[in-house]
């Protein structure tokens, strides 16, 4: 088994309905285990700024699958979903990105992996924090470091209930 964080993201159609839906058909997919996901954050968006907030997550994923599958599986869930690509950082009813896959580098057309934003990106920082406060990436870096330095303006957690 591979140790995969997957982030989590929506703000269209009960955001954080969404993200329970995503989370429950993540522990069904075949030849993986849900380890944990973290708690929900509501952050505002890192593009146009004329959408809804976001909810954020990020889960932990054992799995057996090979990193273009498991790319594909979450593809298929988004779709699932009701996911459109309207713009580049648009809204969206569910986006789910393969951050990490193990200490692996995948650099792909299809996927590059670690994620080339994951570092720059309080929505994914915070809630990965959370999950795995003692992971270091593939490059080396403490995750707590990151954290330490990440500007977390913008990024609350959700205490919603939904």
């Amino acid at each position: 088994m591979i140790r995969t964080c997957i982030g989590l993201g929506s703000n269209l159609d009960q955001p954080a309905a969404q993200l329970h839906r995503a989370t429950g058909a993540l522990a069904q997919l075949p030849h993986s285990r849900l380890v944990a996901c973290s708690p929900f954050y509501l952050t505002t968006p890192v593009g146009p700024q004329d959408q809804p907030d976001f909810i954020n997550a990020v889960a932990l994923l054992d799995t057996t699958l090979a990193p273009l599958d498991l790319l594909d599986a979450l593809q298929a869930l988004e779709q699932q979903a009701g996911r459109v690509r309207h713009r580049h950082w648009g809204e969206r009813t569910l986006d789910l990105d393969l951050l990490l896959y193990g200490d692996q580098h995948i650099d792909l057309p299809r996927l590059r992996v670690p994620h080339p934003e994951m570092t720059r990106r309080a929505f994914v920082l915070v809630p990965l924090h959370a999950v795995w406060p003692d992971l270091v990436l593939p490059d080396g870096t403490p995750l707590a470091s990151l954290r330490a330095q990440c500007d977390d303006a913008g990024v609350w957690l959700d205490t919603s209930g939904d």
